[in-house]
């Protein structure tokens, strides 16, 4: 007779320690979703982080030149892209500058350079100091056709770093090209296409 009950009992008793482990398992494949679910989540969220700005170029200075700028900031660096037509052959000079105001004809509303650490205009990066809008020069194909790629952590979109924010700029194309030298915009000629930086 006991030993009927001991086979019975045994039974429960397995039975109960394997729900136990399968509760177990369970539990930690949870976990694991979880932990996978987190993860994804914060990819998510880098992702939506990165901000991204387009403009279209208008002619000045009776040019026709046209084109596209775009700004894309990520983990820090702001990309600037522009594709660019109707240039006359050969290089040219594009900067940021201090307004975001290309109503004027000649492109001059936009202001000087955008310069907010006050520095000499130079090249980007010039030991002695340069210009945050300070981009430099480009070379425009046979058919007048040119594309700038240029990447910074020296700028922010519509940040609170002063210093940094592109927002409230604008962007100039000159005829000419930037000597790097001369005080305060490097005589880089004619303002010849513009669009203002507005987010």
């Amino acid at each position: 007779m006991k030993k009927i009950i001991a086979f019975p009992l045994g039974i429960i008793l397995f039975t109960a320690f394997s729900c136990k482990d399968v509760k177990k398992e369970s539990d930690e494949a949870a976990e694991e979703v979880e932990e996978t679910v987190d993860v994804t989540a914060d990819e998510v969220k880098e992702t939506a982080m990165a901000k991204t700005i387009n403009f279209q170029l208008e002619p000045k200075s009776d040019s026709n030149v046209n084109g596209e700028v775009s700004f894309t900031e990520d983990n820090g660096n702001v990309v600037m892209k522009a594709s660019l037509s109707g240039l006359t052959p050969g290089e040219h000079a594009i900067h940021i500058h201090e307004k975001a105001d290309c109503s004027s004809a000649d492109g001059k509303s936009t202001g000087g350079h955008w310069n907010p650490t006050f520095q000499p205009h130079a090249k980007w990066g010039a030991e002695g100091g340069y210009h945050k809008g300070d981009i430099g020069n480009f070379v425009a194909d046979s058919e007048g056709n040119a594309s700038v790629d240029f990447a910074t952590n020296e700028w922010c979109i519509d940040c609170d770093d002063e210093t940094k924010n592109i927002v409230g700029k604008a962007i100039i194309v000159h005829q000419g090209v930037d000597d790097f030298t001369s005080q305060p915009s490097g005589a880089a000629g004619a303002r010849i296409a513009c669009t203002g930086i507005i987010q």
